[in-house]
């Protein structure tokens, strides 16, 4: 049960278009010059988060708050495993139980052996006494007394289940209609009745997402359900095929796409649960599936996003979003009768996005006014507005910087907490908590460290806990009051081991972009071992947005991915975040909007020639890239528009004509398909507003060396993305490598196979040497 798994010890090699495969065996062959020895690669696998993450100590992993505002969290030294609880009212701080207990207390109840090395507990509640506790691992659910250890298997709780506030009740999805179970007894009542397939109630469909469990949200009395009836009926559908003997199970499955006459659309209602079930349906026609922040209406948890109940469970707001997220609608329902009243509508002139953590719209029905996020005047700030009109009444938040999250809200007080960057003087990709009132009056820095916080608020809201780090500076984890002060500091990570192994710090960097003014930033990861009188070869990982970024967090990492690994086989490795990306201006945000083939390679470009200006051991010659899903489709991109540039790309799961990719997606960022009444007279195809996007018509400027890679169960983007570049290639002659995956979904990047023919593909092309045939990662390594 608590068992690692060994995994099979053959490297298999696809080759063009996939017509011939070949295993090669775990014969040892002696070295041959120019290649590569094992021991590079087995230093190289040091580097990678399996093997750095157990270096660290007094390191805070994973935390947990309880109810009654005490935080339970779990610390690391060296990668064994204990568990803390801290009472901030007090200032106490207790030891719970360590993983050498815990594994003996398991080998007694399940009779088996346990390493207390895999024992990595999640979902921790402590009891009001404090003298037990409930915990989730591997799945199950267990409780133990502190006192004696003794632990006991709990009854496992429904899969797919959206639990109310009180806990008294969980809603579910059978045969596509909601159902609502009494979690005391047992009971389950179903509460409508016409759901189909394709056009059931709570469905959790996106096309490239799906899920099992009802998307909804539950009033705060947990006596009431909003939620809605999800259409797919008319939508196209996408087929996937395992690889198996025999017969393959076959997936099909709805899946709009750009430009599609049909996509999913909702119908909203509430249900209220008291005294009888009772559907009101809203006085609304079906809209479209869409979310202002995100290309899904579900979030985690399975959260309706845009919906909010009052306080007091009697009012629901939602916002409501064109097909071309350019229009956002504020509306309040009646929940009686069905009636909707409009609010407020902003509409941009590319896509409108309500936040870039969570949504940072509110509805402050106590007060009349609701609290609204935009980004009108280049930079995302809030705005408070009258409920009853839709008037403005004050900015809250201005300037040129960034409100990033709207935390938390003290009407009593008249104030609010903010997550926003770009304010203090460093990074601007640094988070810091502010306060401020929602006059707009005395914006107050509550964690003024020069660092990246990371923010976790107890249940209460009366305390929070601040992990603030750098990429190249360790956690520090501290507990405040909303004031800020300071109340205990629980941890500070130790990264002696680390660096003890050979460890180095990526190094961060600023450059200008493509137009020469705005400033970019990023990270370069260096050979430990570099030699400044030699050259090296180049490698660029990206990923261009516009939703995520290359870097992403600023947080302290002792891995990211297996850049420094790719650095320790004698690679420069850079990354910056390129317009296009979030985290700035809107402008900034939005740089190529409508033309999603830019992927801000200009930037990445112009980021590489810099760097080689300050540093000459940069070999501009010898220049690769790499990334993975939108990462995949930039990739290609750069070796196809800049083939003078890159001379060798792994390209993995990319989208590399988004007319195949999600319709959510696409028509955010690329705005809705339009066909031109013009054809190409050489593909004798019609003109789009899409063609600029695309990667297969680019296929003939191929120069490089290209490998490119899709798993054959790829649900979110549908392998034929990568057989329309493969089919595009062949036909104009060009030679490249092709990987495929049978069995495989779109989460390979850092698998263990893969990752090793990534290496193996760089190390040959940009490095001419042989890499280590024989070489296996070990077992920890998946």
């Amino acid at each position: 049960m608590f068992r690692t798994g060994t995994w099979a010890r053959q490297t298999c090699r696809v080759l063009l278009a996939g017509l011939v495969a070949g295993c090669t065996s775990d014969q040892p062959a002696p070295l041959q010059a120019g290649q590569v020895a094992p021991a590079e690669y087995q230093r190289a696998e040091q580097m990678l988060g399996a093997n750095t993450l157990p270096l660290l100590s007094s390191h805070i992993a994973a935390h947990y708050w309880q109810a009654n505002d005490q935080l339970v969290y779990r610390r690391s030294d060296l990668g064994e495993q204990s568990y803390v609880v801290f009472d901030p009212a007090s200032g106490e701080r207790r030891a719970l139980l360590d993983n050498q207990r815990l594994a003996a207390a398991l080998e007694g109840l399940l009779d088996e052996e346990v390493e207390p090395a895999d024992l990595l507990l999640t979902d921790i509640r402590l009891a009001e006494s404090g003298e037990a506790l409930e915990f989730e691992l591997q799945g199950e659910r267990f409780s133990m007394t502190l006192a004696d250890h003794g632990v006991r298997k709990l009854a496992p709780e429904p899969a797919d289940e959206f639990v109310s506030p009180d806990g008294s009740r969980a809603a579910f999805l059978r045969d596509h209609n909601l159902w609502v179970r009494d979690t005391a007894s047992g009971e389950s009542i179903q509460l409508t009745f016409d759901g189909e397939q394709h056009h059931g109630y709570a469905t959790n469909n996106a096309g490239w997402i799906r899920g099992a469990g009802p998307v909804l949200q539950w009033s705060p009395d947990s006596s009431k359900i909003a939620t809605f009836r999800h259409n797919g009926r008319q939508v196209g559908d996408f087929v996937l095929w395992d690889t198996r003997v025999g017969r393959s199970n076959i997936d099909i499955w709805k899946y709009p796409l750009p430009g599609d006459e049909h996509i999913f659309t909702i119908e909203r209602l509430v249900i209220h649960l008291e005294p009888e079930p009772r559907l009101v349906w809203l006085d609304l026609p079906p809209e479209a599936h869409r979310s202002t922040t995100s290309d899904h209406v579900a979030g985690p948890g399975d959260v309706w996003l845009d919906v909010q109940w009052s306080s007091d469970s009697e009012r629901l707001a939602f916002i409501s979003s064109s097909r071309d997220h350019k229009v956002a609608q504020l509306r309040v329902a009646d929940i009686d009768d069905g009636s909707v009243r409009d609010v407020y509508r902003e509409e941009a002139a590319t896509q409108y996005m309500s936040g870039f953590v969570d949504e940072n719209w509110r509805v402050l029905h106590e007060r009349g006014e609701f609290i609204w996020f935009s980004e009108q005047d280049d930079w995302g700030h809030l705005y408070l507005h009258d409920l009853a009109d839709g008037a403005l009444k004050n900015r809250i938040t201005a300037g040129s910087w960034l409100v990033l999250d709207l935390q938390q809200i003290d009407l009593a007080g008249n104030r609010l907490w903010l997550l926003a960057s770009n304010i203090e003087g460093s990074d601007p990709y640094f988070r810091y908590l502010y306060s401020v009132g929602l006059d707009g009056e005395g914006l107050k820095l509550l964690t003024p460290e020069p660092a990246h916080h990371a923010i976790s608020w107890s249940d209460s809201g009366d305390y929070f806990l601040d992990t603030y780090s750098t990429a190249d500076t360790p956690p520090v984890s501290v507990v405040r009051d909303r004031e800020g002060a300071v109340l205990a500091t629980l941890e500070q990570t130790d990264i002696a081991k680390l660096r003890e192994a050979g460890w180095q710090a990526p190094v961060p960097f600023t450059v200008k972009a493509r137009d020469q003014r705005t400033d970019l930033h990023g990270l370069m990861y260096l050979p430990s071992s570099l030699d400044p009188g030699r050259q090296y070869p180049v490698l660029n990982y990206l990923y261009p947005g516009p939703l995520g970024s290359s870097v992403g967090s600023r947080a302290f990492r002792p891995s990211r991915g297996d850049k420094q690994a790719l650095a320790e086989l004698g690679f420069i490795v850079v990354e910056v975040d390129a317009m296009g990306t979030p985290g700035r201006s809107k402008s900034f945000h939005d740089a190529y909007y409508g033309n999603m083939g830019d992927n801000g390679l200009p930037d990445q470009i112009a980021m590489i020639r810099q760097l080689a200006e300050r540093h000459p051991w940069m070999d501009l010659d010898r220049v690769g890239i790499w990334g993975h899903s939108g990462g995949g489709f930039a990739a290609a991109a750069g070796i196809l528009r800049y083939p003078d540039f890159y001379k060798v790309a792994v390209s993995s799961a990319g989208n590399h004509d988004n007319r195949n990719y999600e319709d959510d997606w696409a028509e955010r960022w690329q705005g809705l398909l339009e066909y031109d009444s013009e054809t190409d007279p050489v593909s004798e195809q019609r003109l789009s507003n899409y063609d600029n996007q695309a990667n297969p018509p680019l296929a003939g400027n191929l120069q490089g060396k290209l490998l490119l890679a899709h798993g054959l169960m790829d649900t979110n983007v549908h392998p034929s993305s990568t057989m329309l570049l493969v089919d595009a290639l062949i036909e104009a002659e060009k030679d490249f490598d092709l990987i495929v995956l049978p069995n495989v979904g779109h989460g390979f990047l850092n698998s263990r196979y893969f990752m090793k023919r990534r290496w193996d593909y760089f190390v040959e092309h940009l490095q001419q040497r042989q890499p280590p045939a024989q070489f296996r990662f070990a077992d920890n390594i998946r």
